[in-house]
Order: C-alpha cells, then sequence, then structure tokens
C-alpha cells in the first residue's frame, strides 16, 4: 500500500512491527488489512480520497465489537434486563475504553502517521487511538471472521467487563436518568465550537437542564458531550 508520506519507526517499509503482532496474538493472511488498520488519515492518499485510511475499518469494527459484546454481556450477566445490558454495553464499547485497551496493546507506536504529525502528539490522542482500536478490531474481522475477532474482544476486555459489579452509567446517562426523574425533560445538548485541524478538533459542547448551563470540551463531540454532562452533574 503506497503511502505518500515516510512513516514512524513502528511501521518500517510497510511492515508492522514483530513485537506488535505477537502482542494482538494474531498472525493476518491479508497483511495489508493489518496495515490499513493502523494508518491513520493524515497518511492515506488524497487520490484515492483517503479510503486507504482505517477509517472505514473503523466503522465496521465498530458493529463487531457491538455484537461480540452484546453477545458476551448476555452470557456473563444471565440475569440481569435489557436496560441493565444495555448500560454495561455503552461503557464497554466508549472510546474511554477503546483507549484503554489500544493503550494496552501497543497501539500508539504501531500508528501509521507522518513524522510531522507525530510531533504534534496526534499519536497520543484518545480519539486516534480509540478509532484505530475498532479498526483493528475490523481488520481481525475480514481477515479471520467473526471467531477471530471475538478471541481477540475477549482476551483484551475481562478487566473492564468486570470492573463494575452493577451496571455502570455514562455522565449522559446519569443526567439524563437525574432530570427524567425530577420531571424537567431531557437535557438539551449543542456545539458551541470546533477549534483546530480536521485530523486533530476540539469540540466544545454545552448541555442545558432544567434551567443550567455547563460547558465540556473533547476531541470528539460524544466526548465533548460527556464532560459537559459531568460538569453539570458537579455542580448538584
Amino acid at each position: 500500500m503506497a503511502l505518500r508520506h515516510p512513516l514512524e519507526p513502528a511501521v518500517l517499509g510497510g511492515q508492522v512491527s514483530s513485537g506488535f503482532k505477537e502482542r494482538i496474538g494474531y498472525s493476518f493472511a491479508n497483511p495489508a488489512l493489518l496495515l490499513q488498520a493502523l494508518t491513520h488519515r493524515s497518511a492515506a492518499d488524497p487520490k484515492r480520497d483517503m479510503l486507504d485510511s482505517n477509517e472505514r475499518m473503523e466503522f465496521l469494527g465498530d458493529r463487531v465489537l457491538a455484537l461480540v459484546m452484546a453477545e458476551w454481556l448476555s452470557e456473563r450477566f444471565p440475569n440481569e434486563r435489557e436496560g441493565s445490558l444495555g448500560k454495561r454495553l455503552s461503557v464497554l464499547v466508549a472510546a474511554e475504553t477503546l483507549t484503554k485497551v489500544g493503550e494496552t496493546i501497543g497501539l500508539p507506536a504501531a500508528l501509521r502517521i507522518p513524522p510531522a504529525e507525530g510531533r504534534t502528539g496526534l499519536r497520543g490522542r484518545a480519539n486516534v487511538i480509540a478509532d484505530a482500536t475498532e479498526a483493528l478490531i475490523g481488520a481481525l474481522y475480514l481477515d479471520g471472521g467473526l471467531a477471530v475477532a471475538r478471541d481477540f474482544v475477549r482476551r483484551e476486555w475481562p478487566v473492564h467487563m468486570d470492573a463494575d459489579a452493577t451496571p455502570p452509567m455514562s455522565a449522559k446517562s446519569r443526567l439524563q436518568e437525574y432530570t427524567l426523574g425530577r420531571a424537567e425533560g431531557l437535557p438539551e445538548y449543542r456545539l458551541v465550537s470546533t477549534t483546530g485541524p480536521s485530523h486533530m478538533p476540539v469540540f466544545i459542547v454545552a448541555v442545558r437542564a432544567a434551567g443550567r448551563e455547563t460547558e465540556g470540551q473533547g476531541e470528539s463531540k460524544r466526548a465533548a458531550e460527556q464532560a459537559a454532562a459531568e460538569a453539570w452533574l458537579a455542580g448538584i
């Protein structure tokens, strides 16, 4: 896969380091799939409309992860109702958890990013790591099928699966439960601003609930919404 930029040391001569391949515990029959999963859009070929980046694989991996996790949760918590399982699912597939998994397996160092972008800190951004982790799951699915993707998820997620004895709730869910329980209606989120380049955006989102408004900042709109909800709840 030809790229228009030189790559960081983690990927040499179009090859992923052997250490990273050993860490993910799977040998790709089609190594190009792994290379694409690790290719950030900043290293993609504009002539191909960035179709050689990991964005499409991220889209696929997101759906594969949700399916594998829903299956696992149904087995792991046979006595919980759908609502409780949904709360667990939302946390386990959230960007924060994906980032932790990506960092654990050493994914940031394996990302295909031009040196200039690497010096800006792009490699360590939570949303970049989370997206690439989803892309990796998509690549595993494409190369080895659902069983291979399932094996990876069940190997890397147990610490997160067992972190909460009771179903966890995100800040947005807690805020919604709080306002609905007091007949205050649903919280309303509003995008205040977006700054930075397209591959390193910073979002500021405001949330209004029960007559009070707070703001939050994040590397994605979803993360900014969670931060805004956390700020609102902190003022109770």
